[in-house]
């Protein structure tokens, strides 16, 4: 049994505020695994039913109604799930897990902050459970980036067939699964759909999100031939999904009273985290983040679904902090097109795309995905787009040189990989990666095993052991981790060979950097 602490508990209050709670907690902390619901006085309970999609339970001393402070608080009063379940040892079993692992709950909590506000006010929208706000700590933690064996991803983890089913674009730029505010639509239009389906019962919906309608609808047949009970408690369904309802209630009932269950619920501001700003043309995250004079990481973290950072394939707009918004629309306002993060190429006679793919050192099929373009043919004076964050800085990075005097090793081709990139990865130059293999061209294709020479720990030492400094001068869109990028540096080195120097450049400063010969 796991460690409590007593004397955060209150259960006449817990009582008050929700009394099936409260006798579960008692059962936890008694050791008893059967107690009678009806035993506890309900007398001075209130009803959390039958309120309209905008009801708020807080009333202020004018008897004015005010939304909670605290989205958590919002999320209790929105509770629609509990009222039925009584004493269940399924749910029970999870909640001595949640009790046994206070970290998860905390963890998970805070990183919800960016987005639970945008998911309680389109389930409130929907008058759907508060309950389904929390859904996502059981699916992915509340991380966007999450991927499981299975093949699903993002906050709701979608698998691919059922994301689009939804219309969650999924290419090499761009996964809508990983769309903050479109997987949540489609989230919710899922679970909607299945709601209806098993005509109203949330709790099938739930078993259904987890293993599949086809999948419950025939457990549920099984059950109507057998003459049993066809509710989700008696259903015949995977361990997984026998897990997954009781999970999210116990969940629910650690988020109520928190403290009772030694869980420390960081308090989360009940007001939008983020706002959509219209971008019309493609940016890399980079660029938008100095402009908005935001962390790269955190611009990132609202808009995963651009995989290479870069706005290609997915919608016209980013999700920013709101209170950068403004700044970020007005900077916008100004932008010239050589500072959105890409390169303008402007199509010559004899030029074709294999041709700027390797003066560039990017891909065919990566400019293809880029443009938009469906075949290879171009056309004299066409423009054509090239992402920055993927050319080599050719006149700024000097040539590194590696012992090779050393074992070979190989390296597999994956999907979207170009020679550029794997010799940056490896600290060798991409004319030795063609001459130990032979390669007249560019071109690789996925699966071909490519020969290496040369220690990338060897030339990490290398590089360490070296005095030479340059100096770089920055200029307007740069950011620390584009300069680390275009240099092949970490980025803590760049740091820390600048410890003055915050995560805000100004163009005209000027950074030390310490690089091989």
């Amino acid at each position: 049994m796991p460690s409590f602490r007593p004397n955060s508990l209150n259960s006449k209050a817990l009582a008050l505020r929700y009394p099936a709670l409260a006798l579960a907690v008692c059962a936890v902390l008694s050791g008893c695994q059967s107690l009678d619901q009806q035993q506890v006085d309900t007398s001075h309970t209130v009803d959390l039913s039958g309120r309209t999609p905008h009801q708020p339970l807080w009333i202020d001393a004018s008897g004015k109604a005010e939304q909670p402070k605290d989205i958590w608080e919002r999320v209790r009063s929105g509770y629609q799930l509990q009222d039925a379940i009584g004493v269940n040892p399924r749910i029970e079993q999870q909640r001595l897990w949640f009790a046994s692992n206070p970290s998860f709950v905390e963890k998970s909590g805070e990183r919800s902050n960016p987005y639970i506000h945008y998911i309680v006010e389109r389930l409130q929208e929907r008058n759907m459970p508060m309950e389904l706000a929390l859904l996502p700590m059981i699916e992915s933690a509340y991380n966007p980036f999450a991927y499981s064996p299975a093949d699903a991803v993002g906050l709701w983890q979608f698998i691919p067939s059922t994301g689009r089913n939804f219309n969650l674009r999924q290419t090499r730029w761009y996964d809508g699964r990983r769309d903050v505010t479109a997987s949540t639509q489609a989230a919710m239009d899922y679970l909607a759909r299945l709601h209806e389906m098993f005509n109203g019962d949330w709790l099938l919906a739930l078993a259904a999100y987890n293993a599949g309608e086809g999948r419950v609808s025939r457990a549920i047949e099984r059950n109507q031939k057998l003459g049993l009970p066809t509710d989700y408690w008696n259903l015949s369904l995977p361990q997984e999904t026998q897990n997954y309802v009781p999970k999210l209630l116990a969940l629910s009932q650690v988020i109520m009273a928190p403290s009772a269950y030694g869980v420390s619920l960081a308090p989360i501001a009940n007001e939008p985290y983020f706002e959509e700003v219209e971008i019309k043309q493609r940016m890399d995250l980079a660029r938008v983040a100095v402009l908005a004079e935001v962390d790269e990481d955190e611009l990132y973290l609202l808009n995963p679904a651009f995989k290479k950072r870069v706005t290609v394939d997915g919608p016209q707009h980013l999700l920013v902090p709101t209170q950068k918004v403004e700044l970020l629309t007005a900077n916008l306002s100004t932008l010239k097109p050589e500072d959105r993060g890409q390169q303008e190429y402007v199509v010559r006679a004899g030029d074709n795309l294999q041709g700027i793919a390797n003066r560039y050192e990017l891909s065919v099929a990566s400019i293809k995905e880029f443009n938009q373009l469906s075949g290879s043919t171009l056309a004299v004076g066409q423009h054509l787009s090239l992402p920055t964050a993927m050319q080599p800085a050719i006149d700024e990075a000097p040539q590194r040189t590696v012992n090779t005097a050393v074992a070979s090793r190989s390296y597999q081709v994956r999907n979207g990989d170009n020679l550029w990139q794997i010799a940056k990865a490896h600290n060798v130059a991409v004319n030795d990666i063609q001459r130990w293999n032979g390669l007249k061209g560019n071109a690789l294709r996925v699966g071909q095993t490519i020969k290496l020479q040369g220690n990338s720990s060897t030339a990490s030492k290398a590089v360490a052991q070296r005095d030479d400094v340059t100096y770089y001068k920055v200029r307007k869109g740069d950011s620390l981790h584009l300069i680390a990028k275009r240099f092949n540096v970490q980025m803590q080195n760049l740091q820390s060979w600048n410890p003055r120097t915050g995560k805000a450049l100004k163009p005209g400063q000027v950074l030390t950097l310490r690089l091989p010969n």
